[in-house]
């Protein structure tokens, strides 16, 4: 019988010390999860309020709505160090990199997009890529709808077949502008039908279950800044430019 996953024991195995919140790797029965308790957050000044662990569940429910399988399975549960986020581990593809660094003269033509080009720890002039592919669109489409605030090049696993997952969700679906994120190659070009279709379904479901599992994880003013989103991207129907003052990358990139 396979593990009972909400209630099955949770055995701690290792921790990811890289994490700057509490975050182990642990097992359900043969399952394999990564586990972050709310006992261990660090939330950032401008997130104050509200859970890490609860909105990289939201981030998932949206995930589900939008039916792209980009976060893998989360769900809050509780575990050895209180109540937090289980999320199925997923192995990346070694040989595989959806974001990279390149030097200028060497980034590839095709199949990627530019990001920005700086400087590394040396002065050496490089160029920050992206690939360009269906994948890694329905995440930048991702993104903007959650308001994903830390989209790095770490966060996107590159799975074997093709697949993209994205990872480590806490600073999402805040009310004002917080989009910071490496995947900015397809600025202002059209969204797809498939796209547009995605966001429809986010909309529709928010006045459903959607809507109704959100409420427990999410404040009122969150959610409705969710759904203004959704309708100002339909409407405008194109990749978004960066604006405000902040940052418009993550730091650090990876």
């Amino acid at each position: 019988m396979p593990a009972d996953l909400s209630a099955g024991a949770l055995t701690l195995t290792g921790r990811i010390t890289t994490a700057s919140n509490a975050t182990f790797v642990g097992s359900i029965g043969d399952t394999t999860v990564v586990y972050k308790p709310i006992t261990g957050e660090k939330p950032l000044w401008d997130f104050p309020d509200g859970f890490l662990a609860h909105r990289e569940v939201a981030a998932y429910l949206v995930s589900e709505a939008l039916g792209w399988n980009i976060v893998p399975r989360t769900w809050l549960r509780d575990g050895p160090l209180g109540e937090g986020m289980v999320q199925l581990w997923q192995e990346p593809d070694p040989d595989q990199k959806a974001v990279d660094i390149f030097s200028p003269e060497d980034a590839p033509e095709t199949g990627w997009r530019h990001v920005l080009e700086g400087e590394d720890e040396t002065g050496r002039t490089v160029a920050l890529l992206h690939e360009d592919s269906v994948a890694l669109r329905r995440m930048a489409v991702f993104d903007v709808v959650v308001n994903n605030a830390d989209r790095k090049g770490g966060h996107i696993l590159a799975m074997a077949g093709g697949h993209r997952h994205g990872v480590d969700h806490g600073l999402t679906f805040h009310t004002e502008h917080k989009l910071r994120t490496v995947l900015w190659g397809w600025l202002g070009d059209d969204l797809s039908s498939e796209e547009l279709q995605g966001i429809d379904l986010v909309s529709e479901g928010l006045d459903g279950e959607l809507g109704r599992d959100l409420a427990d994880l999410l404040g009122d003013d969150e959610i409705a800044s969710l759904a203004m989103r959704c309708t100002r991207l339909r409407s405008a129907g194109r990749f978004p430019a960066p604006r405000g003052g902040m940052p418009a990358v993550p730091w650090p990139l990876f």
